[in-house]
């Protein structure tokens, strides 16, 4: 990053970057506005990595060039590969950047500088998390001001992937039906929010940033022991969350009986591990399914119990964004499985979610959306509908998921990816459940998300493609993900090429 440092380089870029503004609002190019008449967000997603081993102003030139982006969603707390780091090991290398993976040396944690005063009530120390790939590199202090000079935005871009040896997170741990901890933090842990609400407070006032978005990609123990989501076929039903002493109390105080829960979660667990040997009940799985919700109604109470703890922890996070710069933007990342699971579809209730929600990326990853709905099917389908033939069942849930009739079938849809009209009434839905001029709807738009050999692969066409269908839906704009370290610089240049075709719409 040492040439971004150079001030006769500094000077030439300053004098370059406003020539080329200059000529993009000439000809036109300028991210246009929305239906509401503001600017659209143009966006992408950026760790750090890219930054340091491109440099700063050379990322900067290119995505604004060739993606036509006007806002850096800056991945700047994470433990995960998903949004961090290099290309994903054992994928192809992109066109740019380090032609080389980071297995040895990715980490992840804090890429800024976390300042002691704003974490209190919490086991986690700070600086524990400071990431270590980079040295004392502070990644917002680097972006921001090299951002701010093109007129571009910079939001700060956090989610909930976490590891187990920083120091002190073995206390905000969720422990499973077995009482096992877990990978992943409990939201009813008052510690957990504690570090959470001082993270967020500690961006919105150490630095200038432009907004602040959080993801959490996660549902409840009664989903995950169905396997309801793209991958989650393997989940063993005894290893779900959260069973810890918090929700318990908690639970207590909503007269919810955590006794019969862990019951209820037992007979469960038996009836998906029978299920998965394919050793079918003699009512047939949904009926079985059915009557074990009926005797246990705790089981879908303690579904719904998680997710009013994932919404409170939104609530409290947008809070405490607001309390320090009320006009600063808030949103949230929503999970893909929205797209998939009508049971996490039905705990995603936009018109609720938008009244603590200044915007709302929702994942539409079209390409590697193929896969994922198959791989989906292929969970649920060994338990809950276990009694659907897969391309049936895929039928199904395009029916009540409102797919139009141009999706693949299930023997088709993992090497074509979801190229109908899946994010134009994406789009439309999402618009169409919030309240006009609150909430700002983006589509997350596929760009080079990895797929195994063999699946649907990201092409100029297709990203080009779905950028029109959603401005065509009435989008805001549109966040190009998942990072810009998996992308392809003509597929970039595609997505550029949509927004600057397709929204003036």
């Amino acid at each position: 990053m040492s040439a971004s440092n150079d001030p006769t380089r500094r000077t030439f870029l300053q004098v370059t970057a406003a020539t080329l503004a200059s000529a993009r609002v000439a000809c036109g190019a300028e991210p246009p506005a929305a239906p509401s008449g503001r600017k659209r967000t143009i966006g992408i997603q950026v760790g750090a990595v890219s930054f340091v081993d491109e440099g700063v102003e050379r990322v900067l030139d290119t995505v604004q060039e060739r993606g036509a982006v006007d806002t850096i969603f800056l991945a700047v707390f994470t433990y995960g590969r998903g949004i961090a780091g290099r290309q994903i090991p054992g994928q192809p290398l992109p066109d740019h950047g380090k032609q080389e993976y980071d297995t040895r040396q990715f980490h992840g944690g804090n890429y800024a500088t976390p300042h002691a005063r704003f974490y209190k009530d919490t086991p986690i120390r700070p600086e524990g998390t400071k990431a270590p790939e980079f040295g004392d590199l502070d990644i917002i202090a680097e972006v921001l001001p090299a951002a701010k000079k093109r007129g571009m935005r910079v939001i700060c871009w956090l989610e909930d992937v976490w590891r187990t040896d920083v120091p002190g997170v073995e206390r905000l741990r969720e422990r499973s039906l077995e009482g096992k901890p877990a990978g992943t933090l409990c939201f009813n842990n008052p510690g957990h929010r504690a570090f959470l609400e001082g993270l967020v407070e500690d961006y919105a006032s150490s630095y200038d940033v432009d907004g602040i978005m959080w993801g959490c990609e996660r549902q409840g123990a009664f989903a995950n022991a169905l396997g309801s989501s793209h991958g989650g076929g393997g989940r063993n039903p005894d290893q779900v969350t959260c069973f810890c002493e918090h929700c318990r109390a908690n639970a207590a105080k909503v007269g919810i009986n955590f006794d019969r829960v862990k019951e209820g979660f037992g007979e469960l667990s038996k009836f998906v591990k029978a299920a998965r040997k394919s050793q079918r009940p003699i009512d047939g799985y949904h009926v079985t399914l059915w009557r074990l919700i009926l005797r246990y109604p705790e089981l879908l109470a303690w579904e719904n119990f998680w997710h009013e703890g994932l919404r409170e922890t939104y609530r409290a996070i947008y809070g405490r964004v607001k309390s320090v710069k009320r006009d600063l933007p808030v949103g949230w990342h929503i999970w893909h499985n929205n797209s998939f699971s009508p049971i996490y579809r039905a705990e995603q209730d936009l018109t609720v979610l938008g009244e603590y929600s200044d915007f709302l990326k929702m994942v539409m990853y079209h390409n590697c959306g193929g896969p994922r709905i198959a791989g989906y099917i292929d969970a649920v389908g060994q338990t809950i509908y276990g009694d659907v033939p897969r391309d049936r069942l895929l039928r199904f849930h395009y029916d009540v998921l409102n797919y139009g009739d141009g999706e693949p079938a299930y023997d088709a849809v993992r090497t074509a990816g979801l190229k109908g009209d899946y994010v134009l009434r994406e789009t439309r839905r999402a618009v169409g459940a919030v309240t006009a001029g609150k909430t700002r709807i983006l589509p997350g738009i596929d760009i080079d998300i990895p797929t195994a050999a063999g699946e649907s692969k990201s092409t100029p066409g297709d990203v080009k493609a779905a950028v029109r269908q959603a401005f065509e839906g009435g989008a805001d704009g549109v966040i190009l993900s998942r990072k810009y370290s998996e992308m392809r610089l003509a597929n970039l240049a595609a997505a550029g090429e949509g927004v600057r075709e397709f929204g003036r719409a």
